[in-house]
């Protein structure tokens, strides 16, 4: 009987000793020297343009969030959705302004990916190209920051 109980408390312990999982979302910031309603509408076009939806929040629309990214449609989804895997993303952006002529820009994406149809999603790092650098880095490029 102590063996028994010795091996099931030897099977338990390893599953309370694990590291913390990873950070729900990836978020950079930047102070543009821009007004806040032309970097507001270059980053609405941005975001529309990789396939997200946008939604203006009720605080004067301070608050950009968009639903998840569409995927293209084509014959090779069910290869890419069973063996491959898929990932999603949403993202808050968060647009302060300072000034007449500087607003701070806040993006947050939090990003999801499973690697079979039938599992749950799971929180992971975006890919470069959905990060939140990226998107702060195609803002300031669209503008002519860069």
């Amino acid at each position: 009987m102590m063996l028994f109980v010795a091996l099931l408390l030897a099977c338990t312990l390893p599953g309370c000793a694990t590291t913390s999982s990873p950070q729900g979302s990836d978020s950079a910031e930047a102070t543009l020297p821009v007004a806040s309603d032309k970097v507001r509408a270059t980053l609405i076009d941005i975001l529309t343009v990789n396939g997200y939806t946008v939604r203006e929040e009720a605080h004067n629309g301070r608050i950009l969030t968009t639903g998840y990214r569409d995927e293209t449609d084509s014959l090779w989804d069910w290869l890419l959705r069973t063996r491959f895997g898929v990932g999603r993303s949403l993202v808050v952006a968060t647009l302060t302004p300072e000034d007449d002529a500087v607003t701070r820009v806040a993006i947050q994406v939090t990003y999801e990916e499973k690697n079979r149809i039938w599992d749950t999603w799971n929180v992971a790092q975006p890919p470069v190209a959905f990060s939140a650098e990226n998107n702060i880095r195609l803002v300031k490029n669209a503008l002519g920051l860069l």
